[in-house]
């Protein structure tokens, strides 16, 4: 038995005569005949009787005509979804991505986006360092990763420049530098160089897990004539806040991450911003597989981030 025939038979007893029916597949009458007597013939039962008018169903053909519809409508249906799913319109992405890349605003509206132009694709989520989500990438065990500078560049990945924002260097609020630009009222961002921080400790995203940002850093630093002291190195950059606030030492983060500790620390733009900056990249792979992946990305390569850069600089409150 082949889908047709049960097509050609739903299609006779909806038109009430092989005339009709004929007409409406467009096929002659008597090679539909035929193929209404081969099921007849494989099923082993008669499905319609003669009425002057056409035909009627039987008693067993009015519960093959349910049957038959329901097969026909699950094969429609089946072949809607495989057709979304190839499209990228359905299915599962894994999005991976930082600490420091998911408290930028764009972020969630990167993703609030893609989930109101997508409903039906599944997004699962996963934190990790830059090194880790990479690795992820290249070896397929997670779709998109949103990092920051790439650590690494394997085979088959590729990276996407979303935007690049500057650093801040973050000083506990009681240091001496934070409380002068204090008391000249000057702006919540004044300006400082890396260069009066030659002296103080320093605590910095692990170097295996940031090492692109880690790296800029102390390179700044060197170019301004000193090693930077580096007393601590945590797993994320709310860490280097949090301990920024308790006074271990001083740091430096995203200008998105402003805000964090607002009595605690102070924000300060470096002097040398014009080299220190902290892109945000999606990492995938160029040849995936996933028609989701696909979707999502052309999705993010189609948005006007250029439009949000003034606002994604303005600081988070609280």
């Amino acid at each position: 038995m082949e889908l047709r025939h049960l097509r050609y038979f739903v299609a006779v007893a909806e038109a009430g005569t092989f005339t009709h029916a004929a007409q409406r597949l467009g096929i002659q009458q008597p090679p539909l005949s035929q193929q209404i007597k081969a099921l007849e013939l494989e099923i082993g039962f008669s499905l319609f009787r003669r009425v002057p008018k056409g035909v009627e169903l039987t008693m067993g053909g009015k519960v093959y005509f349910n049957e038959a519809r329901s097969i026909l409508a699950s094969v429609e249906r089946a072949g809607q979804r495989a057709s979304s799913a190839a499209h990228g319109k359905t299915g599962k992405l894994s999005l991976g991505f930082t600490t420091s890349t998911i408290t930028h605003r764009l972020a969630p509206r990167l993703i609030s986006g893609f989930r109101r132009a997508y409903p039906d694709i599944e997004l699962v989520f996963r934190e990790g360092s830059a090194a880790t989500l990479t690795e992820s990438v290249a070896n397929g065990s997670l779709d998109v990763g949103m990092i920051r500078t790439p650590v690494s560049r394997p085979d088959g990945v590729r990276f996407l420049l979303q935007l690049k924002e500057q650093m801040l260097l973050v000083l506990p609020a009681v240091h001496p530098l934070a409380r002068a630009a204090y008391r000249k009222k000057r702006a919540a961002l004044a300006t400082l160089g890396l260069r009066e921080l030659k002296d103080e400790p320093f605590i910095l995203t692990r170097r295996h897990g940031a090492s692109g940002m880690y790296a800029d850093l102390v390179a700044a630093c060197h170019r301004a004539g000193f090693n930077p002291n580096i007393v601590a190195e945590v797993e994320n950059m709310l860490s280097n806040v949090a301990l920024v606030a308790a006074g271990v030492g001083v740091s430096a983060v995203p200008e998105s991450m402003h805000g964090i500790h607002p009595e605690d620390v102070a924000y300060f733009r470096p002097q040398e911003a014009a080299r220190l900056g902290a892109p945000l990249n999606l990492a995938y792979q160029e040849a995936t597989t996933n028609p989701a992946t696909a979707r999502f990305m052309a999705f993010a390569g189609g948005l006007d981030w250029e439009k949000d850069r003034q606002r994604s600089a303005t600081p988070v409150n609280g």
